[in-house]
């Protein structure tokens, strides 16, 4: 089997971003965002997805981290693209429930090559590490769209932010850890695409 990475470099007037992917590693990462909570919650992400991963974000913080975590999520989805190629023989499809304490989300994926977000987040706290709880929420959907995936992020119940947004990444990490598998033959599509 081909080696499943990419590295990806996207500099804008806002961020500065290097990613480098391993699928079929484990687990071991480097992720410095400027933004700790999100350096947390993707090294949850990359240890449970089993991903090696080496993330770094120099982006305007001074205005808050909105840049940062929104155009991070897409140089992850466009690594993680970049990394399954033509996706042939993988699981596509996975989920995971995960518990935090008094917390449980669920994730479910779809690496289906058509990008969609589901994301209900009705229990998040307005803020959480001292950003908004927005910031996640644009964070997931950049990442499904340049990922080409189909992503659904339900927190079911629990109190705390942190533990919310922790059950929820490993929760990801768990389920794409399922659909990138390689575990047939050809395109994991009836129609004999996945796009």
């Amino acid at each position: 089997m081909a080696e499943r990475t990419a590295s990806i470099t996207r500099t804008t007037k806002e961020t500065d971003i290097r990613v480098a992917i391993g699928l079929d590693g484990a687990g071991k990462c480097s992720i410095a965002t400027g933004v700790g909570f999100a350096d947390h919650m993707l090294t949850l992400f990359a240890f449970w997805a089993g991903f090696d991963l080496t993330l770094s974000c120099k982006g305007d913080l001074e205005i808050d981290a909105h840049h940062s975590l929104e155009d991070i999520g897409l140089s992850l989805g466009q690594a993680l693209a970049q990394a399954l190629g033509d996706k042939a023989g993988i699981a596509r499809v996975a989920h995971a429930k995960v518990p935090m304490d008094e917390a449980l989300a669920e994730v479910v994926v779809d690496l289906s090559g058509r990008p969609y977000l589901v994301y209900v987040d009705d229990l998040l706290p307005a803020q959480i590490a001292g950003e908004e709880k927005d910031v996640w929420r644009e964070f997931f959907k950049s990442f499904a769209q340049r990922a080409g995936m189909n992503l659904h992020v339900r927190y079911e119940y629990g109190k705390n932010g942190h533990h919310l947004l922790e059950a929820a990444f490993k929760a990801l990490g768990l389920a794409l850890r399922q659909a990138v598998q390689v575990c047939r033959a050809g395109a994991p599509s009836t129609k004999g695409s996945v796009d």
